[in-house]
C-alpha cells in the first residue's frame, strides 16, 4: 500500500482543549455547568416524548443489540470526574431514558451565546462522554440509530428554519446580537465587523433574520470577501472561510481510516464513485468551519459542474482511537476501573476530523475546471454532529466561476476537503501558518488563494507539502 505523507493535526491530551471551531467550550467545566442546569430544568419539568423521540425509544427497546448498547454506553464511562459530574457519583446523563428527555427539550431551543464557552451542538454535549466508549462506538455506527438521529434532527431543523427560534437573536448577553458575541465575530472575521461584513438590516428587530437558520446562513456583503485572481485558472482559491487541518499526497484506495493518524480511505470517503478511481494517489486538502463564520461554499476552480450527490452517514460517531481504553470491563459491560488508560475526545468528534470524512454523512460535487492542469477535481463537504444538512445549490451541467455559491451547511459548519488527481502538481499557500497546520491553526478567507497549479510546461515550482510538525 502507497505510503501517504500527511500533515496531521496535533491531538491535544489534557481537558482543556482547543475546540476545532469553537462548538464546544474549551474547559470542560463550562460544558458541564451548562449540561447541569439542562439538566435541572428537565428533571424539574418534566413532558411527555414528542413523536420522534418515541419512535427512537421504541427502536432502542426493541431491538436487543441497541438496547445493550444504549446502556452500556452510560456504564461504561469511568468512574471519576470530569466524566461522573453528579453530586451522587453518577454521571450528569444517567441512562438512555434521560437521555432522550434531554433531547425532548432541545427540540425546542436554540444554541445561545455564552461567552465563557458557545455550546453550539447541544445534543453532541449531552452524548460527549458515551460517544468515546465502546459501546458508543458500535452503538452510533448503527445504521437504525443513524436512521433516528437523521429523523430527530430534522423536527429540529424545522423548529430551527421557524421564526420560533430567532428569541437567541437579541442584544442581551446571551444573545447573538449583544456586545459579546458580536466582538467575537468580530475576532473571528479578522478584525471586521459584523454589520459591515455581512448582509443584515441592523435598525431593524432581529437585524432582518427570519429565524436561527436564517442567520447562521447569512450572506457576505458584495466585495467583502474578493475572488483571488479570478480570471487565472492556475489559481485556486478557498471553499470555505475555514481553517487548514491537513494536506495529503499519494493518497490510497483503501485505509485504515479509524487507527490513531486517521489516514485517508479515498474510495469509502467518495462513498464508491464511479470517479474515484481517478483521484487515487492523488492530492486531498481538509479545512474546518468555525462556529462564528461563515458557512456557505463557494466554487475554488472555474470550471463546469458534472456531478453532485449525497452521501448518507453517521451523526455521532467517533473513531476508537479518541475514545476511552479501558484496562477492564466487567460480565455487565461497565468499567471496573478509575481510570480509563487514555482520555477521550471531549469535543467528540473534534478530534475525529479525519475519520469522519470516510462514515459522517456528505456532498460531493465534482467539477470539471476550466484549466486542463486540474481537470476533474471535487469538493466534499462534510456533516459533523448536529451539523449534518448539506445543502447543495448547483445542478449539472452548470457553470461557476471561483467565488460561485456551491451549496452550504444549515445550523453551522463543519469540515471540508478538496480532491485533486495525481497528475495536479501544487503548491499551497497556507497564509503563514505552514508548519501548523491543524487543529490549532487559524481561518483562512473564502475567495483567498490556498493553492496554484504547477503547469505542464513545468512553469512554476515543485509541489512540496508543508513539514510535519513535531
Amino acid at each position: 500500500m502507497a505510503q501517504q505523507k500527511t500533515t496531521p493535526g496535533s491531538i491535544p491530551a489534557t481537558l482543556k482543549l482547543p475546540r476545532c471551531g469553537e462548538w464546544l467550550p474549551q474547559d470542560t467545566t463550562t460544558l458541564s455547568s451548562w449540561l447541569s442546569a439542562v439538566i435541572k430544568h428537565v428533571d424539574a419539568n418534566p413532558k411527555p416524548l414528542v413523536p420522534v423521540l418515541q419512535e427512537f425509544q421504541s427502536v432502542i427497546e426493541n431491538d436487543a443489540k441497541i438496547f445493550m448498547l444504549f446502556h452500556q454506553m452510560f456504564t461504561q464511562i469511568p468512574r471519576k470526574k470530569p466524566y461522573w459530574d453528579d453530586p451522587t457519583g453518577q454521571p450528569q446523563v444517567r441512562h438512555y431514558q434521560h437521555m432522550l428527555q434531554l433531547f425532548n427539550h432541545i427540540l425546542t431551543t436554540a444554541p445561545e451565546y455564552n461567552d465563557t464557552g458557545l455550546v453550539g451542538f447541544p445534543i453532541n454535549a449531552i452524548l460527549d462522554w458515551p460517544m468515546g466508549t465502546p459501546a458508543g462506538v458500535d452503538a452510533f455506527l448503527n445504521p437504525e440509530v443513524n436512521l433516528q438521529f437523521k429523523n430527530m434532527l430534522a423536527v429540529w431543523s424545522d423548529f430551527l428554519m421557524s421564526s420560533k427560534s430567532k428569541y437567541v437573536l437579541n442584544t442581551s448577553a446571551s444573545g447573538w446580537l449583544g456586545t459579546a458575541a458580536l466582538s467575537a465575530m468580530q475576532t473571528t472575521n479578522q478584525g471586521s465587523s459584523f454589520v459591515s461584513t455581512f448582509e443584515c438590516q441592523p435598525t431593524q428587530e432581529f437585524y432582518g433574520y427570519t429565524s436561527w437558520d436564517d442567520f447562521f446562513t447569512r450572506q457576505f456583503k458584495p466585495d467583502a470577501r474578493p475572488v483571488a485572481l479570478p480570471n487565472d485558472d492556475t489559481v485556486i482559491t478557498n471553499a470555505c472561510e475555514s481553517a487548514p487541518y491537513r494536506i495529503a499526497t499519494n493518497v490510497s484506495k483503501h485505509s485504515k481510516f479509524w487507527i490513531k493518524a486517521q489516514p485517508y480511505s479515498l474510495f469509502h470517503m467518495l462513498n464508491n464513485d464511479e470517479y474515484a478511481p481517478r483521484f487515487v494517489g492523488g492530492t486531498i486538502y481538509q479545512a474546518f468551519l468555525s462556529a462564528l463564520s461563515y458557512h456557505r461554499w463557494h466554487s475554488p476552480v472555474n470550471g463546469t459542474i458534472v456531478k453532485t450527490c449525497l452521501v448518507p452517514g453517521t451523526y455521532y460517531s467517533e473513531t476508537q482511537a479518541e475514545g476511552f481504553a479501558f484496562s477492564e470491563i466487567d460480565d455487565y459491560g461497565r468499567s471496573t476501573t478509575e481510570k480509563a488508560t487514555q482520555e477521550p475526545d471531549p469535543a467528540g468528534p473534534n478530534d475525529s476530523q479525519g475519520y469522519i470524512t470516510a462514515v459522517a454523512t456528505r456532498a460531493l460535487i465534482f467539477i470539471q475546471a476550466d484549466s486542463k492542469d486540474i481537470g476533474l477535481m471535487c469538493f466534499m463537504a462534510i456533516g459533523m454532529a448536529e451539523v449534518s444538512t448539506c445543502d447543495t445549490t448547483v445542478r449539472v451541467g452548470q457553470k461557476v466561476k471561483k467565488g460561485d455559491q456551491l451549496g452550504m451547511f444549515h445550523f453551522g459548519g463543519s469540515t471540508h476537503c478538496l480532491f485533486f488527481r495525481p497528475e495536479v502538481k501544487l503548491v499551497w499557500d497556507m497564509h503563514g501558518q505552514d508548519g501548523n497546520v491543524g487543529l490549532d491553526s487559524s481561518n483562512i478567507r473564502i475567495n483567498e488563494r490556498i493553492a496554484t497549479v504547477v503547469t505542464k510546461d513545468g512553469k512554476g515550482p515543485v509541489f512540496l507539502p508543508p513539514s510535519i510538525p513535531k
